[in-house]
């Protein structure tokens, strides 16, 4: 582990070595199968408050967590006191409380072919920049205060009341190890940069807007644009109108689209799947989507946000499809669900979901984005921002309070709010029109621009 001793705050030696003791400890104190996990994260953060800084944070954080099997039950129990005093009590009393448990068969450490072998060093999916490293205060200092837009905006027709913005950077780093011979690691950095903006027009309504990035990577972080984003993205919603009720074409903004995916994807979930609290239950192989429509799952895309070689068991990731051609492909089965409902186990969830783009008319334009989908819809409503809301996991039957814009004839005409759109899961999805190319690659979750026609809009 040579090439970790620059990353500040990782996993040391030491602390391996007593996770490797936990296990052995544990077995003698009567576990059965031991899984233990050390989790260290550093973070820091500069927030300026129209133009001034206001708030510096600087936070370390370390856990380890020890999942004990034990005659046929199970118990989890975490501690921040990582001494070998400290340990040989909280071992010994968490075994004992598991046993006092009711029993569970199902409770059991995954296979050893299923667990990930390459994720070694922690380095592997390329998510640490070494720039981390080379962080210190008065660079952090200096990268906020050239991010801030206060001073500099020059607002026409409405007035910037305050702009808030922050930038902070961290490291996490985990360990993996259990009783069958697991051991596996994974390390990232992060950098991230956000700003809220309000402004009031001439009236003395107010607006906000908001804008965001991240990336694992410090130069791929849009750092001197955002305020400025977040402070267009206000104004342009001065002078929203009234909009009536009906059915109309809805396109959805890349940046807020993933409330109308992870619905799909949390409902594909095991325990939901085995509560029967999903409304795709006996989905599988089942073509609930448009045809030539697909979601993959693409952990395994180095450099790229989100990416993971492994899930919480330990268990292998992989590139594979969850919706494949408009068909249910994929459950997401952890070792405990597959015994419950006697199927084959998966990975516990999708890892890193990707979108692929999708054209009801046939082959995807190049670049296809909101602004195209608007121009081929001709009339409807763009949706930048959901207010509240609420989905029935068993049934897919939603109600999610809207805000955007109207358009018509291929072009935004005016802002809109205080619009409800309705529906189901399945017959929304039914009525895909398409899925861009214009996914942020910021997100864990690569989720583009999406359209749908027929969609119940409420005012």
């Amino acid at each position: 582990m040579e090439e970790m001793k620059n990353i500040p705050w990782s996993i040391s030696g030491e602390e391996m070595a007593i996770a490797r003791e936990c296990i052995d400890k544990a077995l003698k104190a009567g576990a059965s199968q031991v899984r233990v996990t050390v989790n260290k994260s550093m973070m820091d953060l500069f927030m300026f408050l129209n133009g001034e800084l206001d708030k510096v944070t600087h936070s370390g954080d370390r856990s380890m967590v020890l999942n004990i099997f034990a005659d046929g039950r199970f118990g989890t129990f975490s501690t921040n006191r990582l001494s070998s005093t400290d340990l040989d009590d909280f071992i010994l009393k968490a075994v004992g409380t598991v046993k006092m448990l009711a029993e569970d068969a199902c409770r059991k450490l995954p296979a050893q072919e299923r667990v990930a072998k390459d994720a070694i060093t922690g380095l592997e999916m390329g998510n640490y920049d070494t720039t981390y490293a080379e962080m210190d205060s008065a660079r952090r200092l200096s990268i906020a205060q050239s991010a801030t837009n206060f001073a500099q905006a020059r607002p026409e027709g409405f007035t910037l009341i305050s702009e808030e913005m922050e930038y902070s950077d961290s490291v996490y780093d985990t360990y993996v190890l259990d009783s069958n011979g697991t051991c596996c690691r994974h390390t990232e950095s992060s950098f991230e940069i956000g700003c809220e903006c309000t402004i009031e027009d001439q009236e003395g309504h107010k607006y906000s807007g908001y804008w965001w990035d991240s990336s694992s990577r410090f130069d791929r972080l849009g750092v001197q644009d955002c305020c400025q984003k977040a402070l267009a993205r206000a104004a342009a919603q001065i002078g929203p109108k009234g909009h009536r009720g009906g059915k109309f074409n809805m396109v959805v903004e890349n940046e807020v689209a993933s409330r109308l995916i992870n619905p799909v994807l949390n409902a594909l979930n095991g325990y939901s799947l085995q509560q029967q609290n999903s409304f795709m239950v006996d989905s599988l192989g089942k073509k609930l989507f448009p045809e030539g429509f697909t979601i993959m799952d693409m952990p395994r895309e180095v450099g790229a946000n989100g990416a993971r070689m492994f899930d919480s068991e330990g268990v292998a990731t992989v590139n594979t499809p969850i919706i494949e051609d408009g068909k249910v492909a994929r459950y997401f089965i952890n070792t405990y669900i597959s015994g419950k409902m006697e199927i084959e186990p998966t990975i516990e969830d999708a890892t890193r979901a990707v979108i692929m783009p999708f054209f009801k008319e046939g082959a995807v334009p190049e670049g296809f984005s909101a602004k195209d989908m608007i121009k081929k819809l001709g009339k409807g409503i763009f949706v930048t921002g959901f207010n509240g809301g609420n989905c029935n996991s068993a049934t897919g039957d939603f109600s999610y309070g809207v805000e955007g814009y109207a358009f018509s004839r291929g072009r935004i005409t005016n802002p809109v709010r205080g619009m409800v759109i309705t529906g189901n899961f399945l017959e929304l999805w039914a009525n895909l029109y398409a899925a861009g190319c214009d996914a942020r690659r910021c997100m864990s979750k690569i989720i583009p621009s999406l359209a749908f026609e027929n969609v119940d809009f409420s005012a």
